[in-house]
């Protein structure tokens, strides 16, 4: 029995698989969108792109980080030196801005031909390559505005109520300082916006332009002297070097002091000898003066009891060698600031400071 069933099952698994054999296959039929009766049936292939040169499609972040390098490339900027006075814009059109920075926001515009007063010059030591590393800070420019906090200015008066009052680039206090105020002072209001005031700007209002697009007239000095070799001083005569007030002091007292020894000695009147010292001390001539050179830098004086605003230094020890002091309308020591000079004049001591030197100049060389 059981022999009869397994030769059943097999028979019947012979012939299913006889059957798929023979069965006929059938194949897709592609319809292409184009008949043509004499070209061969061909599977579809999606076709590969044209060759040409655009550039390949790139991803928003490799553009963000493309865009970043371009506006970090350094900026070709000549070394300029500004002195505090009247300048001209040089260029068709440049942005006044509220910080010596591209991130200072524009505070107006200026054209070709327009005039700003230079207040000092700025080189930042730590700046974007792509910006400039000079600037001017100017006076605030007469076709802009500057605004206050409303809330500090009388209402009637107009005039600034705290001791101090912080003159912004705009109405808020995110904008950049321009200027201070302080109280009593009145303002010339323009607009408002919010709890801010627009107002006129005052004299002591201040901004920022690049250095590079400014230029000035050069002003008349006394001839530079480029020293190519070793400097030497001038060939102005120099005089013998004289006692100064308290040597010649001491030395009337020497004098006055033999001359009291030798009347005692003579039994003559000391007081008569002393009046006859005293008397030829007045009338004999004074000194000649005390011309000397020196060579050295100079550097502005902060100090307020100093006695002139510029003084000689001694690069080696920072030791002053003479404060600077000239009669001459036409010399201006701000412009010498931080050079090297060779300087001739007559020396003398402060009045109110006898130890302290000061030269009155006759003659300046610059040194390179």
């Amino acid at each position: 029995m059981k022999k009869q069933i397994w030769s059943v099952f097999v028979a019947t698994i012979s012939t299913t698989l006889l059957a798929q054999t023979n069965a006929p296959v059938s194949t897709p039929t592609v319809t292409s969108p184009t008949p043509a009766a004499t070209a061969p049936a061909t599977p579809a292939v999606e076709p590969a792109p044209a060759a040409t040169n655009a550039p390949a499609k790139r991803s928003f972040f490799h553009r963000k980080r493309t865009l970043s390098a371009t506006t970090e490339t350094p900026i070709k900027e000549p070394t300029v030196v500004l002195t505090p006075g009247p300048a001209e814009i040089g260029v068709n059109s440049v942005n006044v801005r509220g910080q010596a920075s591209l991130k200072g926001e524009v505070i107006s515009h200026l054209a070709k031909g327009d005039t700003v007063t230079v207040l000092e010059q700025i080189n930042l030591h730590k700046h974007k390559a792509s910006e400039p590393a000079q600037w001017a800070k100017i006076a605030f420019p007469t076709n802009a505005y500057a605004w206050v906090d409303s809330r500090y200015i009388d209402n009637d008066s107009k005039t600034v109520k705290p001791k101090k009052l912080n003159l912004r680039a705009g109405p808020g206090e995110n904008y950049s300082v321009v200027g201070l105020i302080t109280h009593g002072t009145q303002v010339s209001e323009v607009s408002n916006k919010g709890n801010w005031m627009e107002i006129a700007p005052p004299p002591n209002a201040y901004a920022f332009v690049a250095a590079m697009y400014l230029k000035q007239e050069t002003v008349a000095l006394p001839p530079p002297v480029m020293a190519t070799t070793e400097p030497t001083p001038a060939t102005t005569p120099v005089a013998e070097s004289q006692p100064l007030v308290t040597e010649a002091t001491n030395g009337v007292a020497a004098e006055t002091n033999a001359a009291m020894t030798a009347a005692t000695e003579t039994n003559a009147p000391a007081e008569l000898e002393t009046n006859a010292l005293a008397e030829a001390e007045t009338n004999a001539p004074p000194p000649p003066p005390r011309v000397v050179t020196h060579e050295g830098f100079v550097r502005h004086v902060t100090s307020v009891i100093a006695p002139t605003a510029y003084e000689l230094y001694d690069t080696n020890t920072w030791s002053t060698i003479d404060y600077l002091y000239t009669t001459s309308t036409n010399l201006n020591l701000r412009r010498y600031d931080g050079l090297h000079i060779i300087v001739t004049g007559e020396e003398g001591l402060a009045q109110r400071w006898k130890d302290t030197p000061v030269l009155t100049i006759q003659r300046i060389l610059v040194v390179e």
